[in-house]
């Protein structure tokens, strides 16, 4: 199957789950950094997921009913600007290239949209997005409906479009699990460099220069989340990014880290001795946080429910705190009363995909969702140890993640970032050896 029935085939699909009315989906817009410099681009995720189309200044609309229909609006050809900017499809080779119905130049879109929006009973659009994407679609309804005594109608039900989306990005299919495959064996090899490069004395960001080499190296076209490269009491701060300290013999590092390959992301942390070799606190957290994991992987097949792999770990974690002396009580008290949570105040795992933190609700009439085979997600059980009066002290600035990406199989999980070393054995006989 190619890529252009990939994606004919999700949006006939979507298509079918209107059954009438009209889709508008924009792509994201390109972003000014500073003055007359834009942030790299990057496509929207659900514009994408519909077309592949990865220009900017693009709209996607679907018109469903008896002859459906797919109509893509992007720039034109413009040999000036593609010498400033480089190539552009244009309407016409658009239209070949990703198989959409009909294709219109982008300067068309205002002119046009009133008339694909008339007499269609619903409109689909992603309402609150963005302001000014709220305001251009309501002048366009405002135009159809001042035609309404020629008897032209506007849609009279609005719905948000991602519902239908999220629930088709959740079952990932064999296109979409290729790449999430190759950005995970690529973000394994860049924490294999980034263990090898590891030594007392460096920066943190040799270290994500390490990660991001490995990454450009093997064809992602970026990360997927900047970095998170956190030595010593950084490892405690969840999303630090500064990644500027100076590596310190005898503490650890927390490497949060993952590429993102043709719009699919992959998401892996490591933590390991930056002198090669885990210390006794070191090594009792680590082998606890990896034992949670274990737990949380284990519970992670269809039929479970979403927060089954957070329970699992959660209570290995809580067990492992009382042992150290962190928490006090039985393990039905300190669940009870969430003692833990000082300690591991984060979720166990995200969904993930197209996004970092991928679409899709997590509970279904208040319950949590049952996961299905062709879900993925993340496992990331945790462990954070600040300096307190009450917390010995042979474990203060400890800070331990793993986390590994996994897809919810017929019979169970796949761990599908299992490259990425994470025992001990392993990680001890890579560290520092690059």
């Amino acid at each position: 199957m190619t890529d252009i029935d990939v994606y004919a085939r999700r949006r006939a699909s979507l298509l079918a789950q209107m059954q009438c009315g009209i889709a508008i989906v924009p792509t994201a817009p390109e972003r000014v950094r500073n003055r007359d410099s834009e942030y790299l681009y990057r496509f929207d995720s659900y514009f994408y997921y519909l077309c592949g189309f990865r220009e900017a200044e693009a709209v996607l609309v679907l018109v469903a009913g008896a002859e459906p229909q797919s109509i893509l609006f992007c720039r034109e050809k413009n040999p000036e600007r593609e010498t400033w900017d480089g190539f552009r499809y244009g309407p016409e080779a658009a239209r070949e290239a990703f198989g959409v119905d009909a294709a219109h130049p982008i300067g068309q879109l205002d002119e046009k949209l009133p008339t694909l929006l008339a007499n269609q009973p619903a409109l689909y659009y992603a309402p609150g997005t963005d302001p000014d994407w709220d305001a251009r679609v309501m002048r366009w309804l405002n135009q159809v409906r001042a035609q309404s005594r020629t008897g032209i109608s506007a849609p009279h039900s609005i719905y948000d479009v991602r519902a239908a989306l999220d629930e088709m990005r959740l079952i990932k299919d064999e296109h979409e699990l290729a790449l999430m495959r190759r950005a995970a064996a690529i973000s394994a090899k860049a924490h294999e460099r980034a263990m090898r490069a590891t030594r007392p004395g460096r920066m943190e960001y040799e270290i994500e220069a390490e990660l991001l080499y490995e990454f450009r190296r093997h064809g992602a076209q970026f990360p997927a989340y900047w970095p998170i490269v956190a030595g010593g009491a950084n490892a405690c701060v969840l999303h630090y990014s500064d990644n500027n300290a100076r590596l310190e013999d005898g503490a650890l590092l927390l490497i949060d880290a993952g590429c993102e390959l043709d719009g699919y992301a992959s998401d892996i942390t490591r933590t390991y001795p930056i002198n090669g070799k885990f210390g006794g606190a070191q090594k009792d957290v680590y082998e606890l946080v990896l034992a949670a994991q274990a737990a949380a992987i284990g519970a992670t097949r269809p039929g479970a429910n979403w927060d089954a792999p957070h329970e699992a770990a959660v209570r290995v974690l809580a067990q492992g705190m009382i042992d150290f002396g962190l928490c006090q009580g039985s393990l039905d008290r300190v669940l009870e009363a969430g003692d833990y949570k000082r300690f591991y105040m984060h979720r166990t795992g995200h969904w993930l995909g197209l996004d970092v933190h991928d679409a899709g609700e997590y509970k279904q009439d208040g319950k949590w969702r049952p996961l299905l085979a062709g879900m993925t997600l993340t496992v990331e059980p945790g462990c954070y140890i600040r300096p307190a009066d009450d917390v010995p002290k042979a474990y203060w600035n400890i800070g331990v993640r793993i986390e590994d990406d996994v897809l919810v199989t017929k019979d169970g999980c796949e761990v599908i970032t299992v490259e990425t070393p994470k025992s001990i054995a392993a990680i001890e006989a890579l560290v520092g050896n690059g």
